[in-house]
């Protein structure tokens, strides 16, 4: 804390003022609250009258020091009681609010960051309750102005949420309130360490936005859907609330929102949380907020979609252009969360057929949720798959200008120069200023996208399509593995999985074997699987996502060799890796946790290794005896962990057999 100022100094950098600002310190500094409010009314009116001494950073920080911080919460606390209407008290707090405002804004930036400054962050946000609409406006002002400052977002965050209800109670009608919470959320809570206290932090959290959520019934509710998607999207993970009561309410906001003449601004609200929601809470959000009515001309489902398709379809071509504008950002992230939509409803549209397509008796068709006419459902396949071409266009558009030049070029092209009458310089690629392709999230939400209809939609149009994306495939693919230490997390965003996927379904026609061919795609994906393999001899150490895309891999690796008539002999290093395998000793006589994933993974590990030998020529097969027999031996040692009549005993049996003839 400063000391005392020099009062003869102050009078004389105030004398140009009056009353003199010593008179007022001496005010300031009496034990008598009926002189401490005279001095502090004068104080307000100096600083709001003297635009030269709001410059003097010394003076304001002095005279700041002067005011005892327990007189202005005695000032805020007698005007935020109920029923205290007398006009004496509400003066008071509005004269305490207004000061406190005029030093939030005077103040340097370490003088905000003292005690005597956030430590009032409590008592003004109490004082919301009971003040008029004109300095509750004042308070919401000081606290956007305290919260920037680490110190004062730590001190909102930590209030009890019984604190922040006067707040939330008017956020509807003050979106800055929403700003505050955001601040606090992200900024004041980066310090907490132990679990206990980022659950309770969590516990907070969730029930405020129950009462955000209930504050904006009866609104339109943009501000608050754009609130939470952000709230979401940016909270540390352990303080996103785990199964929260309000999801039901707040996707019957989204849906009253996106069906009653949407503005721009609420097409991306809604768009922005319906994603954020989709990706959090993958079980519980769909079906409340695909849920069509009975007997519905048209289902609430097959509108919402048809919303979302067009925004995708009127936005994308246009994109391309707009990457280095200020508002791509926000674009940007309406399009990739539409496009999470639109994966998760591919995902619950595919499920719903297969119910339907299921022999299961006992299944009712009042018991499917998605209640869609068949030919609304053809409509809405054919414009999903329109749109998913237009991405695709849009994809390749964008990495040709990001990365590759032109489609096809080789790799070692790309950092080559022009040599001209001007100098060298580079001429193949262009992209955003700030982030490239292969960092925008955006390019992930749509390669989801295409990779759940590419592998579960049986038409050749847009895997043949698909094929033509294979070289920004496999960049994208390496890039992600560069990125990531042996069983860590990715540095950035992982394309592997999608991709994956996207590979089962391009994989079934002839241009997708021969683009993957063409783009070294044995030789990434099988080095990939095979360093899993490896770490998987210590399976402690193997997180359970590294299993799960080994088998993808393996899966994918499959469908090729199935295409080829013969092995091309730079393929065998597989079975070599393969049979070298050290399967982990299995301690417990038993597999262990998630011991049924990885034993999956192994068995189709081998099952690969197992077509590759039979798929190959007798010359490769005899110099490769001894792989084989090695691979029969790991086949019953998986056998015998597996368990008798096992699937993946079965599996391993005709891996034997087929080794044996």
């Amino acid at each position: 804390m400063s000391k005392d100022p020099d009062v003869s100094t102050l009078h004389m950098q105030g004398s140009n003022h009056d009353p003199s600002i010593e008179k007022i310190q001496q005010l300031l500094k009496t034990k008598d609250d009926t002189s401490r409010f005279v001095g502090l009314a004068l104080l307000k009116s100096v600083l709001d009258n003297s635009p030269e001494l709001q410059n003097e950073k010394d003076v304001i920080v002095s005279l700041w020091n002067s005011i005892p911080p327990k007189f202005l919460d005695r000032l805020l606390r007698s005007g935020s009681q109920p029923g205290s209407e007398q006009e004496n008290a509400r003066d008071m707090l509005d004269l305490a609010v207004a000061v406190i405002h005029t030093f939030a804004v005077l103040l340097p930036d370490d003088a905000r960051q003292d005690t005597r400054l956030v430590g009032r962050i409590p008592r003004l946000a109490k004082a919301v309750l009971h003040s008029s609409k004109e300095t509750a406006q004042v308070i919401i002002e000081t606290l956007l102005t305290l919260v920037t400052v680490p110190g004062g977002a730590k001190v909102f965050a930590d209030l009890e949420v019984d604190d922040w209800t006067p707040l939330v109670e008017i956020a509807p009608e003050n979106s800055h309130v929403l700003t505050i919470f955001i601040w606090a959320w992200e900024k004041g809570t980066s310090d907490l360490k132990d679990q206990t206290t980022k659950d309770e932090m969590r516990d907070k959290i969730d029930k405020a936005i129950q009462s955000f959520v209930s504050s904006f019934i009866g609104t339109d509710a943009t501000s608050l859907l754009e609130f939470i998607s952000h709230v979401l999207r940016n909270l540390d993970e352990d303080l996103i609330p785990r199964s929260p009561k309000w999801l039901g309410s707040l996707t019957k906001l989204i849906r009253n929102l996106s069906t009653n003449r949407p503005t721009p601004a609420s097409r991306s609200a809604y768009t922005n949380c319906a994603g954020a929601l989709l990706l959090l809470y993958p079980e519980s959000t769909p079906q409340m907020l695909f849920l069509d009515e009975e007997n519905s001309e048209k289902p609430f489902s097959y509108l919402f979609i048809n919303l979302i398709l067009v925004d995708l379809r009127a936005t994308l071509p246009s994109l391309l252009e707009k990457l280095n504008d200020p508002e791509y950002p926000r674009i940007s992230q309406r399009l990739a969360s539409a496009l999470d939509i639109l994966t998760a409803f591919i995902g619950q549209l595919i499920a719903w057929m297969e119910e339907l397509d299921s022999d299961n008796a006992d299944t009712k068709s009042t018991d499917l949720w998605l209640k869609m006419p068949p030919d609304l459902v053809l409509k809405l396949s054919k414009s999903i798959a329109e749109t998913l071409s237009v991405t695709m266009e849009y994809l390749r558009d964008r990495w040709d200008a990001s990365v590759a030049g032109a489609q096809g070029l080789h790799p070692e092209a790309r950092t080559g120069n022009a040599h001209t009458a001007s100098g060298s310089h580079k001429t193949l690629a262009w992209d955003a200023k700030d982030d490239g392709a292969a960092t925008d999230a955006f390019v992930l939400s749509a390669i989801r996208a295409l990779a759940l209809w590419l592998r579960d939609d049986d038409g050749d149009a847009l895997r043949k399509e698909g094929a033509g994306l294979m070289d920004m495939f496999m960049e994208l693919y390496q890039n992600s593995t560069s990125s990531s230490p042996p069983g860590g997390a990715v540095d950035g965003l992982d394309f592997r999985l999608p991709i994956l996927a996207a590979l089962e379904g391009v994989l079934r026609t002839t241009n997708g074997i021969e683009a993957f061919n063409a783009h070294e795609g044995w030789r990434i994906l099988s080095a990939d699987m095979l360093g899993i393999l490896t770490r998987s001899s210590a399976p402690a150490s193997l997180p359970q996502a590294e299993v799960i895309r080994g088998t993808r891999v393996a899966l994918v690796l499959q469908i090729v060799v199935e295409s080829e008539t013969s092995t091309p002999e730079d393929w065998m290093g597989v079975v070599t890796a393969v049979a070298a395998y050290d399967v982990p000793v299995d301690k417990g006589g038993h597999a262990a946790k998630d011991g049924e994933a990885l034993l999956d993974f192994q068995a189709n590990a081998l099952q690969l290794a197992t077509s590759l030998l039979v798929n190959a020529n007798p010359g490769a097969r005899r110099r490769y005896v001894h792989s084989a027999a090695a691979v029969q031996g790991i086949a019953r040692q998986l056998a015998d962990r597996a368990g008798m009549n096992s699937v993946t005993a079965r599996e391993m049996e005709d891996v034997i057999a087929a080794l044996a003839t």
